[in-house]
């Protein structure tokens, strides 16, 4: 896991170059005319799917949906998906569910397109089109540069969709090793005998939150539980106190802003809160700082990586192996 969080800078520098590739898909894309978007995933990839619809709904101006894959499988409906581009994530394409959903979606009208790591997948066969993120061999059961590179292969498939350019991806590498240089000791220091924490943020950071509370569930077995800052107030504020520590991501741009609120309602309860990114308006240098500047939709390829690092380093502080989780393995077949 340790290897290959760091791979991560050369791997975005591989798939930014392959990016002539991405924009062929996008024009087929761009030429079909899709009036909406449907997006199958799971486990890790259902956060990098998550993040794909902010940046469909933001950027492209239309309407974007997660799939419940059970509809097509366990129900075995065929729903009408003409006019839908169908975006398939998955790191593996091997996840039976989402393939046969796949086969369903295309049948019923919809363009279909796989983004995975693995060449000639199942998944990969089912589709239409569709995005390696050439993400490299992944063997530890945690997720961790296949999640990134997913992130930036839909950002660089929107973006020319929308014919946008991707020049302002080019710093995502450094970006990327600036941010593997964030010291994580003291937070592991912290957490070392936690048994329960909340993660959360807003707008694009939101999957990050989501993905950051797996990885700590997958690797550490502790109870994660991740929300969107606006639905932790809804009711889940309640449960907060000293002993429940909080981690919150915060971006730069509308995301950060629209977490102030939030932040200032946790520290009236005493949370024992982390600061990932940028300081909330008014607030203490973050725990775990990340590079200044950032462009707020590619802010998350970036964010998740020190939060990978903590969840590697705690699960080895406690004398476990985040390599090979128990009970879960690389490929999760589900029906």
């Amino acid at each position: 896991m340790a290897a290959e969080i760091a791979e991560q800078p050369e791997a975005l520098t591989r798939l930014l170059a392959a990016h002539d590739r991405i924009e062929a898909v996008a024009a087929r894309i761009r030429a079909a005319g899709p009036r909406f978007v449907l997006l199958a995933a799971r486990g890790t990839s259902d956060h990098a799917a998550l993040y794909a619809k902010y940046l469909v709904e933001t950027t492209l101006g239309l309407p974007c949906g997660l799939v419940s894959t059970s509809v097509y499988t366990a129900y075995e409906r065929q729903p009408d998906l003409h006019g839908v581009l169908w975006v398939a994530v998955s790191q593996s394409g091997g996840s039976p569910d989402l393939v046969e959903s796949t086969e369903r979606a295309r049948a019923g009208g919809a363009l279909t397109l796989a983004v995975t790591n693995t060449d000639d997948s199942p998944l990969q066969r089912a589709s239409e089109l569709s995005v390696d993120v050439l993400a490299g061999p992944e063997r530890s059961v945690a997720a961790t540069k296949t999640y990134t590179s997913s992130l930036l292969a839909l950002w660089l498939v929107v973006r020319a969709w929308a014919s946008l350019p991707h020049e302002p991806a080019r710093r995502v590498p450094d970006w990327a090793h600036a941010a593997l240089e964030a010291d994580v000791d003291d937070v592991v220091a912290r957490f070392r005998f936690v048994d329960k924490l909340v993660t959360t943020s807003r707008g694009y950071a939101y999957p990050t939150a989501r993905e950051a509370a797996l990885k700590l569930m997958e690797t550490c077995y502790l109870s994660a539980h991740a929300f969107s800052g606006a639905d932790l107030l809804h009711g889940p504020l309640a449960m907060i106190d000293a002993d429940r520590p909080v981690l919150v991501v915060v971006p730069e741009g509308p995301g950060g802003r629209a977490l102030d609120p939030v932040v200032e309602a946790l520290r009236s309860r005493g949370a024992d809160l982390t600061v990932v990114g940028a300081p909330p308006d008014g607030g203490p240098a973050p725990a775990v700082p990340l590079p200044t500047g950032m462009d707020e939709q590619l802010a998350p390829v970036v964010q998740i990586l020190p939060l990978q690092r903590l969840a590697r380093s705690l699960a080895v502080s406690r004398g476990l192996d985040p390599d090979r989780p128990r009970g879960l393995n690389k490929v999760t077949r589900t029906f």
